[in-house]
């Protein structure tokens, strides 16, 4: 249905006199394609370019408008090896980098998920498996470089994108302003929290510890520890809104640097170590989330903030936070202040003193790009035992993989098993050293190959900067919704990376966005995990590859979910079948008939023509411009038979 949509729009701006870019490429790499070789006992490599030349054959037959001059593979080192060369200037740039994190990991896949690939606590692609957390020394990109640009330029795109997106890249980058203020925990130290209501902090009665943070590690009874682990692996396993709030109580005392009092200090299965600093402070009396928790295991509730014209909450009677801002009260000097005047007497005390400050936090995280599979973009970095990690030098570019392996997909990457690949010598110091055993996630392929099909065959730079600003940005793109916070963000940050280089002087890659409808048959999204797809080829057999095509645009509008019904192709092969006897009937000789044949004919033609001018112009309602020309035709018959 995608394919057929942007065929029908490319062949309709060619007819209005418009150069045309409709290109076609292979997003080759990744753990499904993989998994899919190990499953048919055959090599990754061989695997998937069997499937893209049969797939290729489909599309011929289907006869879709492709430049095939600009066909990309990205399994194709001439491909990966630009992902090496982006991956060494982020290095560079402090983009790219590697440290130990819990990281989302999928029993079936057995490998790391970033983050945006993590669905309702399950796997993006096995969405009955629950997602675990494991520590791992991974490498990451620093999407949080970019992320106040990322969530500024969606103004750029409001009015071309669906807003639906466009709030769920909102969401996802969740920028919050606040504070970040130090409580010290009595034995430990210091301990900061993120707080966007720092008018409050008088009424914190608790500290809460996200299970990852490091003091449970250092500081509890391995008890304790044990049900914290048990806490992450439950959390992963549920979406976030799923969560019923467990917690318990650590033993240890925090002193609140306004007031001096020291408050329990506990963990919380609610609290995430990747927002804010994986520690917050639990006012329950003016926050829900801490008001159920806090109710849940009898904690102190201190209400601080009354609103301008009422008294400040009676405890007893609340069944809910009072979340509102309004006049501060049992706070010290800042009783009586409003909300917003506290917040910044309050911020700029902290920043005074040494024990905080002004704070912007983000949703979004660094993008977890580690591997333990074959099938993806080796890394193209060297540890030496000498020099640390050392990246690849640009001229023994592209790392390629080694074509023998043996893949058993048990969680480790299967590269360690390959000496002539790990064991290399340092480019630094010469001596003996490991090569990175990690592949790249597949969205790093992704992220930037419509920018090659621009200028596919270039072999000294990922493409000509001229090529790209002639067509840059992209006029049309379209794709579904499912990649709202994966690709279609990931794309984003890497444009504003190869501006940043000098590739390019786009700011955001895309200008319209289309998100077609799924395909729908017996009641769920055709797949092939659910067996309900209908192979391409198989209803060209029976009934004609236009009879698809028109179909998949016939059926509903674009935009909408398609019920793939069996008498609605057969109606849409019957119509071609009057189209086709109709031409052949009457183009062999001219045709005759009476004047007022022709103008009314004529005038239903121009009638269409307008029809479907406006369609393209405006809704993309293709399913009524198929309706016009159905009108025609009948018309084109009765005329004929008078």
């Amino acid at each position: 249905r995608n394919y057929s949509i942007g065929d029908a729009l490319a062949r309709y701006m060619w007819m209005r006199g418009y150069n045309v870019l409709h290109p076609m490429g292979w997003d080759a790499f990744g753990l499904p394609a993989e998994n899919a070789a190990i499953a048919n006992k055959r090599p990754p490599r061989e695997w998937t370019l069997s499937n893209i030349e049969k797939m290729k054959r489909t599309h011929r037959r289907f006869a879709f408008s492709y430049d095939w001059d600009r066909e990309v593979t990205t399994c194709d080192p001439e491909y990966y090896r630009w992902n090496q060369w982006f991956f060494l200037r982020m290095m560079e740039r402090g983009l790219a980098y590697r440290k130990q994190a819990m990281v989302n990991w999928c029993r079936e896949c057995r490998t790391v998920l970033a983050n945006e690939q993590v669905v309702d606590g399950c796997c993006w692609r096995h969405d009955s498996t629950p997602v675990e957390q494991r520590a791992l020394e991974q490498w990451f990109l620093r999407t949080t470089a970019y992320a106040d640009e990322l969530l500024k330029d969606i103004e750029i795109l409001e009015g071309s994108w669906p807003e639906r997106v466009l709030t769920m890249q909102r969401n996802w980058i969740g920028r919050s302003e606040g504070a970040e203020v130090d409580f010290t925990i009595e034995g430990y130290g210091p301990v900061r929290v993120f707080t966007t209501r720092i008018d409050t902090i008088y009424g914190s009665t608790c500290m809460i510890l996200a299970p990852e943070h490091e003091i449970v590690a250092s500081k509890l009874t391995p008890e304790m520890q044990a049900h914290a682990k048990r806490m992450i692996d439950a959390r992963a396993a549920q979406g976030p809104g799923d969560i019923e709030k467990e917690g318990f109580d650590t033993g240890l005392r925090a002193r609140n640097p306004f007031n001096g009092e020291t408050i329990p200090v506990w963990v919380g299965n609610f609290v995430l170590m990747g927002y804010g600093t994986g520690a917050i402070m639990a006012v329950p009396a003016h926050d829900q989330r801490d008001f159920e928790f806090c109710r849940k295991y009898g904690i102190a509730i201190l209400p601080v903030i009354r609103p301008i014209d009422g008294p400040l909450p009676d405890v007893s009677a609340m069944t809910a936070a009072a979340d509102a801002s309004g006049i501060v009260e049992n706070s010290g000097p800042y009783s009586g202040m409003p909300s917003d005047a506290a917040k910044a007497e309050m911020a700029a005390r902290a920043e005074r003193e040494g024990f905080g400050k002004k704070a912007v936090t983000f949703r979004i995280k660094d993008w977890g790009v580690s591997r333990q599979r074959y099938w993806g973009t080796p890394i193209p970095v060297i540890h030496c035992p000498v020099d640390g990690v050392v990246p690849v030098p640009d001229d023994q570019l592209p790392v390629l993989l080694p074509r023998q392996i043996e893949i058993t997909g048990k969680g480790r990457s299967p590269l360690d098993d390959v000496p002539e690949f790990v064991n290399v010598t340092c480019p630094k110091c010469g001596g003996p050293a490991r090569r990175e055993t990690d592949t790249m996630d597949t969205f790093v392929d992704s992220s930037w190959y419509f920018y090659r099909y621009c200028d596919s065959k270039n072999s000294s730079a990922p493409y000509d900067k001229d090529k790209v600003a002639y067509w840059f940005p992209i006029d049309q793109y379209i794709g579904g919704v499912e990649h709202a916070i994966l690709h279609l963000i990931y794309s984003r940050f890497w444009t504003k990376m190869m501006r940043d280089i000098g590739l390019t002087t786009c700011d955001e890659p895309v200008k319209k966005l289309f998100t077609q409808g799924m395909v729908i048959r017996d009641g769920a999204k055709m797949s092939k995990s659910k067996g309900n797809v209908v192979p391409a080829d198989e209803v060209a057999d029976q009934r004609g590859a236009d009879t698809a095509r028109l179909f998949a645009l016939f059926a509903a509008p674009p935009e909408k979910d398609v019920d793939w019904i069996d008498a609605g192709v057969e109606g849409i092969y019957r119509f071609l079948g009057r189209v086709y006897r109709f031409a052949t009937r009457n183009l062999p000789a001219p045709v005759t008939g009476s004047g007022s044949a022709d103008k009314n004919i004529i005038r239903k033609l121009h009638q269409t023509l307008k029809r479907i001018t406006e369609d393209f112009d405006t809704r993309w309602h293709f399913n009524t411009s198929i309706a016009a020309i159905m009108e025609l035709v009948n018309d084109l018959y009765a005329e004929e038979s008078r």
